[in-house]
């Protein structure tokens, strides 16, 4: 008589569980590293950039409103390339 020993549908599934749950495992360790490596912080956009510096005075409001259309436009740019 042959026996399957375990070579069926219930082990495809728990072999599917096992190879997700190890992916899921790896990802968030990744995500966790990368999170500690960087503290946490996003990079802040070009806008942002510029209302820093605005705030600190490194810039004045004419030259603000120059670099944010300079900004604005390029955003825009992008955004008509990747349609």
């Amino acid at each position: 008589m042959h026996m399957m020993h375990g070579y069926g549908i219930g082990s495809f599934w728990s072999m599917l569980l096992m190879i997700g749950f190890w992916i899921g495992l790896f990802s968030l360790g990744v995500y966790l590293l990368t999170n500690f490596i960087t503290g946490g912080k996003k990079k802040p956009s070009p806008l942002e950039i510029l209302h820093e510096r605005l705030a600190k005075g490194e810039i004045d409001e004419d030259e603000y409103e120059r670099l944010k259309t300079i900004i604005e436009q390029e955003d825009e740019h992008n955004k008509k390339q990747r349609l």
